[in-house]
């Protein structure tokens, strides 16, 4: 059965110290299930990566993750994921996540959320892709970021047009939905081989 929409989630591969990090993780990933969906993520089974995949798989979702082999090799692949795919290197791992998604979430995490978070932002403002972004300021965890965000484009290096490519919401449930629909809308990606 083809899910109803497939949404990549970025995620810390720790916990965090605030519970509503975890919390917040296992509502995106029941909800993701709940709603026919499919989950894509980088394949890990620790920290909130592992709370949302195994709640995405508790609630009927496929799940598709992706991991380089040198993970694999620290055991840290998530053996339970519908399909597992073995990849040698990150950009690798990042294009095909990229090209299995219809959105993009991404949950408090450390500097490999952010990275991911600003390449996929990046590859939208070039126009590889036309897939909405989504960050949850989750208990105001983004807020000094998207402050720094603001500075930017008062100081003439970002403008109001790239701060809109992008959805943010401290709302779990409200996020998900606009994602969803937005992506809908959205034409299929025709460049991420280009990338």
């Amino acid at each position: 059965m083809t899910p109803a929409f497939s949404l990549c989630v970025y995620c810390g591969s720790r916990p965090g110290q605030d519970a509503a990090f975890a919390d917040a993780a296992r509502q995106v990933g029941t909800w993701i299930g709940e709603h026919g969906g499919q989950l894509v993520y980088v394949g890990g089974h620790n920290g909130l990566m592992g709370v949302v995949a195994d709640a995405a798989l508790d609630a009927g979702a496929r799940v598709i993750g992706v991991i380089p082999q040198a993970l694999v090799e620290k055991e840290w692949a998530h053996t339970g994921c519908t399909e597992l795919h073995v990849v040698d290197t990150m950009h690798e791992r990042k294009r095909i996540m990229a090209e299995h998604a219809d959105a993009f979430l991404s949950l408090p995490g450390g500097i490999g959320t952010l990275e991911e978070f600003f390449e996929v932002w990046t590859w939208r403002q070039l126009g590889y892709h036309a897939k909405p972004v989504g960050l949850l300021n989750l208990n105001g965890y983004y807020d000094n970021l998207l402050a720094f965000l603001a500075t930017s484009v008062k100081s003439g290096f970002m403008s109001d047009w790239q701060m809109g490519l992008i959805s943010v919401a401290s709302d779990t449930e409200q996020l998900l939905q606009q994602l969803v629909q937005t992506a809908g809308m959205a034409p299929q990606a025709q460049r991420l081989d280009q990338i």
